[in-house]
């Protein structure tokens, strides 16, 4: 598992995503940092899968990384991590994306009335999170026999 060129532009997005976020907290601009969250944490869990492949267009990558998982194609030392990050794109996945960009159709609610301001400082701790797990992977995996 050695950090190649998509694998560092896939941080470079998920870091640039963490700072917009990190931005939008000091704005309370709540939906913005949510959605920022979530783009971060995706392209984090991409960067790990571009360590072992090309990466497809999914909003799932958790989805990814377990498979991942199941068909050994991971370092056993990697494991833990990899499942929190997979937990965590969970979490911040498909539905968030859609509801920071189009709200709730059904309730009639604009994604500016879904989200507060401790959905963002959660999300953010998440994406923080995130970040430092995909980092260290690539930095781990340098160093490992």
């Amino acid at each position: 598992m050695q950090p190649n060129s998509a694998f560092e532009f896939r941080i470079r997005l998920a870091k640039g995503f963490l700072n917009e976020a990190q931005q939008d907290v000091s704005l309370e601009r709540w939906r913005s940092c949510v959605d920022n969250c979530q783009l971060c944490v995706e392209n984090a869990a991409k960067a790990i899968l571009a360590l072992i492949g090309p990466v497809g267009r999914s909003h799932a990558p958790g989805q990814l990384l377990r498979l991942a998982i199941q068909n050994a194609r991971f370092p056993d030392i990697h494991i833990d991590k990899i499942l929190q990050l997979a937990d965590l794109a969970d979490l911040l996945g498909n539905d968030i994306h859609i509801q920071s960009d189009y709200g709730d159709e059904s309730l009639q609610r604009t994604p500016w009335e879904l989200f507060t301001q401790s959905a963002a400082e959660k999300a953010l701790v998440m994406a923080e999170e995130a970040h430092a797990i995909a980092v260290s992977l690539s930095s781990r995996s340098e160093n490992a026999p």
